[in-house]
């Protein structure tokens, strides 16, 4: 299960920009107005071997009785209560404020580790100025430049070495574990308690009724394999509870200790963006994943209808077109049973492992076929390859030019391992690192 660290602060004090340099990508909106981050926004941030998980909130305004900061200080309170680290960001262009005097109070309530962070400090001269924020009380500031990157190194440093090392409760279950995900209301609740064939979750029409995740354990052949049933995903504008709001951090976390992730959709509703982003957030984990369309009864349909619906979703998630889909009906229990049958397959595919000499046989010959291009006016070969890791499962490529291997080349690289050794459900990591002899007899020695 993912470490937590949640980003507070009044508005439009760069919390937003912070968090978009420690997760390397522009997810967050940024605008110099306040108030622009309505929603909490989430992230994965890799550092010196460590993850966690970074939730953005928006601009608290501790004591207003206006409608929106209410809400966004609901936000802040749900962010507080699920993080292990609270990042407190300042501003060191305005110096310290009321605001920021009330936010500390509020933070302090939390009991959690507390990292006063002033950003904003562009040189050394703002830097000083930040010395004024020892009032508050909360230990030496970090100061940083969210714009330009100054400090956050030594920002996340500091945060790996508060977080608490990962638990190893999962870890060591070696049952198969489910996640069934995906929006309100689209029957997940009901496709658990078919399986268990009991009332294990409550089941209304009214959607977001699950506002917990329960798990639950299903015999298959003897097998007990464990099914993780969460609350459904909304959109962000229509998320207005702090208790929905609950909901996506536990959805979260539960594609973090599942093995394989079931994406489940409403046939008649149709496979839209916020699927795509749940199938993402699993795929971005590694995790093995599967697409199950259910409510198939009410849809009107001829030989060829799953076979459109199928080609619909593909081209939606062209390049994911490996995750298998399988359409149920939990009302008739039409193929329910199917959904642990292709879970257990996939779980396998990604627990798969290929021998070096059968790697280098098959993909070496492919690359001879179609060698890599020239980059930059520099040769690229590609003269061994490795599996060293499964479970998810990692291809190690030595090479010459590590750095310069383009993308359209690995996903090359990809589709030829599918093609050969399928991974069905299961997303492949391709690294490449520089050619060493020594290695390569090492791994060959070790493998073959």
């Amino acid at each position: 299960m993912s470490n937590t660290v949640a980003i507070i602060g009044r508005p439009n004090v760069g919390k937003s920009t912070l968090f978009n340099r420690l997760i390397k990508q522009r997810d967050a909106i940024v605008e110099d107005e306040p108030g622009v981050t309505r929603d909490r926004l989430y992230g994965q941030v890799e550092w010196a071997g460590h993850q966690f998980t970074l939730i953005d909130t928006g601009g608290l305004v501790p004591n207003s009785d206006e409608l929106f900061e209410y809400a966004v200080r609901n936000q802040a309170q749900v962010a507080l209560d699920e993080a292990h680290i609270i990042l407190f960001i300042v501003d060191a262009r305005s110096g310290l404020t009321a605001i920021d005097k009330d936010i500390a109070d509020f933070v302090r309530k939390a009991s959690k580790p507390v990292l006063l962070v002033v950003n904003k400090a562009d040189n050394d001269k703002s830097e000083e100025e930040g010395v004024e924020f020892y009032e508050l009380g909360l230990g030496d500031p970090y100061a940083v430049s969210a714009m330009n990157g100054r400090g956050t190194g030594d920002l996340l440093d500091e945060i790996v070495s508060l977080l608490p090392e990962p638990s190893r409760e999962y870890e060591e279950d070696t049952r198969l574990k489910l996640a069934l995900l995906g929006r309100p209301n689209v029957g997940k609740s009901s496709i658990t308690n078919e399986l268990l064939g009991e009332e294990r979750s409550i089941v209304t029409d009214v959607p977001g009724t699950t506002r917990d995740s329960v798990d639950s354990i299903v015999k298959y052949y003897g097998e007990e394999i464990v099914l993780v049933d969460t609350a459904g995903l909304r959109r962000r504008k229509k998320v207005n509870e702090s208790i929905e709001l609950y909901s996506v951090v536990r959805t979260i976390k539960a594609i973090d200790r599942c093995d394989v992730a079931v994406v489940v959709i409403d046939a008649e509703q149709g496979f839209d963006r916020q699927d795509a982003r749940i199938i993402t957030e699993a795929v971005e984990r590694r995790r093995g994943v599967m697409i199950v369309v259910n409510k198939w009864d009410l849809i009107q349909k001829d030989s060829n209808t799953a076979a459109k619906y199928e080609k619909k979703i593909y081209e939606r998630i062209a390049m994911l077109s490996y995750i298998p889909i399988l359409f149920v009906s939990a009302l008739t229990r039409q193929r329910l049973t199917n959904i642990l049958q292709i879970a257990k397959a996939v779980h396998e595919e990604r627990s798969k492992r290929i021998t070096t000499s059968e790697l280098n046989d098959v993909i070496l010959r492919a690359i001879e076929n179609h060698p890599p291009p020239a980059v930059k006016g520099k040769d690229l070969r590609i003269n061994f390859i490795v599996q060293p890791q499964a479970v998810p499962p990692v291809f190690l490529c030595f090479t010459n030019h590590p750095g310069l291997v383009p993308e359209h080349y690995t996903r090359y690289l990809e589709n030829v391992i599918r093609e050969r050794y399928g991974f069905m459900g299961a997303p492949i990591t391709i690294v490449y690192k520089q050619k060493n002899r020594m290695r390569e007899q090492e791994y060959s020695t070790r493998t073959l």
